[in-house]
C-alpha cells in the first residue's frame, strides 16, 4: 500500500506561506529597528524663523511649536515649514528640522517644498479669474477651450472638471505616466489619457481626478490665450507677492528647493526614509493639477488674498467654495477645486476651505482657510505620507478665539 503524501502543489504552497509568515514580521523587524530616528527628542528640534511674534499671539506661536516638534519626533518627518495668516497679516512663519537630512541643512522661511494637488487651488483661481472677465463659463463643454480633447459619449462641462464629478480618471503614481514626459504646455500631456472613455456618467459621481485638471489647466490657456504658467504668474502670483512658488520644469533646478523623501516600509515615516533621485522626475506634465514647490508663507499669502476677496470678488470665491452635489443630490464635500469638509473645534464645526496637496502617493502639503474666522494656516513637510492635514488643524485651534 503506497504511502498518503502532500502533493507537491500543496507542499509548495505550504512552503510560500510559511515564508511569508517567518519573513514578514522579520522584514518589519528588521526595518523598524534599523530605521534612524530623525528626531529623537521633540524639545532639541531646531527651528528656524526671522521674525518675533506679537504678543497678542505670543501664547498660540509657543503651543503651535509644540505641536510641530512632537509631531516630528513622533511621525519620523525630516522636516515642516508653517505659517499662519490673521486678519490679514501673516503672524508666525517658521521652518523646522532638516531640509536635508543628510547634511544637516535647517529647513528655513525661503526654502521651497512640492505641494502636490494643493496646487488646483490656483488653477481654481486662474479659471475664477477669466470667469469674471467673461472668457470662460462653467457649463460650457470643454471641448469649446481644448478642441483637440475627443467627444466623449457623455457631455463634459468645466464645471465637472472642476467638481471632480466628470469621469476622467486619475494619474496611478505606481504607473507615473506623466512623470516620465515633458511637456511644454498642458496640450502636450493629453495623449496619455485623451482617448480614454469616462469611467462614468459626470455628475453621477465624485472621484478625485488629475488628469482632469491638466484638461482645465490647457483651457486655461486657451481662455487666456497665453502660456498657462505665465497666466499664473501675472495674475496670480506676482500680485500677491508669492515670490517663492513656480512650476518645476523638469529640466532646470529649483532654487532653495527642499530634498524631498519617500517612506521606505509601508508607506509610514516612522519606518525610515529613502531620497527621491534629485531631477530624475519631471513634473511639467502636470500642469495645473500639481508640480508647484512653493513655501508655506506664499500659501498663506494665496489663503488670505482668497478670504479677503483681494484676488477674486466675493460671489466669484463663494461659487467656487460651494460644495457640488451628485445627480443623485448627494453632497460632496468639494467645490470648484477646494476642499470644503468642516473642523471641530470646542464642540463646535467650523466651515474651512483649502486643499491637501498629495505628491507621490501621500500628503505633503496642506492649506486651511477658515473664512469666518479671517485664518489661513499652511504647513509643508518634505517627505510623502506627512499627515500634514492633521498638524495644521491642531494648529489653527491655537489660534482660534
Amino acid at each position: 500500500m503506497l504511502k498518503s503524501q502532500i502533493p507537491r502543489w500543496a507542499s509548495i504552497m505550504l512552503l510560500g506561506v510559511g515564508l511569508l509568515v517567518v519573513g514578514i514580521p522579520g522584514l518589519w523587524l528588521y526595518i523598524s529597528a534599523t530605521a534612524p530616528k530623525l528626531h529623537p527628542s521633540p524639545q532639541n528640534v531646531s527651528s528656524v524663523t526671522n521674525s518675533s511674534s506679537l504678543a497678542k499671539w505670543t501664547a498660540a506661536v509657543e503651543k503651535g511649536r509644540e505641536i510641530v516638534r512632537t509631531s516630528l519626533s513622533e511621525k519620523n518627518l525630516p522636516g515642516i515649514s508653517v505659517a499662519v495668516g490673521v486678519a490679514g497679516d501673516i503672524v508666525w512663519a517658521e521652518g523646522f528640522g532638516f531640509a536635508n537630512f543628510e547634511n544637516s541643512l535647517p529647513v528655513t522661511l525661503d526654502d521651497r517644498f512640492p505641494i502636490g494637488t494643493a496646487a488646483t487651488v490656483f488653477t481654481s483661481a486662474a479659471i475664477g479669474l477669466l470667469l469674471e472677465e467673461g472668457r470662460m463659463k462653467l457649463d460650457d463643454d470643454i471641448q469649446a477651450y481644448v478642441p483637440g480633447f475627443p467627444q466623449k459619449q457623455w457631455p463634459l462641462t468645466i464645471r465637472h472638471l472642476m467638481a471632480h464629478v466628470g469621469g476622467v480618471k486619475t494619474e496611478d503614481w505606481d504607473e507615473g505616466v506623466l512623470i516620465y514626459q515633458h511637456c511644454e504646455r498642458p496640450s502636450d500631456a493629453l495623449n496619455l489619457f485623451a482617448k480614454d472613455p469616462l469611467s462614468f456618467q459626470p455628475g453621477t459621481e465624485y472621484r478625485y481626478s488629475t488628469f482632469g485638471w491638466i484638461l482645465l489647466s490647457a483651457a486655461v490657456e486657451t481662455a487666456a490665450g497665453k502660456p498657462f504658467q505665465a497666466f499664473l504668474q501675472d495674475r496670480v502670483f506676482l500680485p500677491l507677492g508669492m515670490l517663492n512658488t513656480v512650476k518645476e520644469s523638469g529640466v532646470d533646478a529649483v532654487p532653495d528647493e527642499v530634498t524631498f523623501y519617500v517612506p521606505r516600509f509601508l508607506a509610514n515615516p516612522r519606518y525610515g526614509l529613502n531620497p527621491l533621485p534629485l531631477h530624475k522626475f519631471d513634473y511639467s506634465c502636470h500642469a495645473g493639477s500639481s508640480g508647484f514647490v512653493s513655501t508655506p508663507s506664499d500659501l498663506v499669502r494665496f489663503g488670505m488674498a482668497i478670504n479677503g476677496s483681494k484676488l477674486l470678488r466675493r460671489d466669484t470665491v463663494q461659487t467656487l467654495q460651494t460644495s457640488q452635489r451628485t445627480t443623485s443630490g448627494m453632497e460632496t464635500g468639494y467645490g470648484l477645486g477646494w476642499d470644503l469638509h468642516p473642523v471641530t473645534f470646542a464642540g463646535k464645526q467650523v466651515r474651512t476651505a483649502g486643499h491637501n496637496g498629495d505628491f507621490w502617493g501621500g500628503p505633503v502639503a496642506s492649506l486651511l482657510t477658515f473664512p469666518e474666522r479671517g485664518i489661513v494656516v499652511a504647513v509643508t513637510s518634505n517627505i510623502a505620507f506627512a499627515d500634514t492635514h492633521s498638524i495644521a488643524v491642531k494648529i489653527a485651534e491655537k489660534f482660534v478665539q
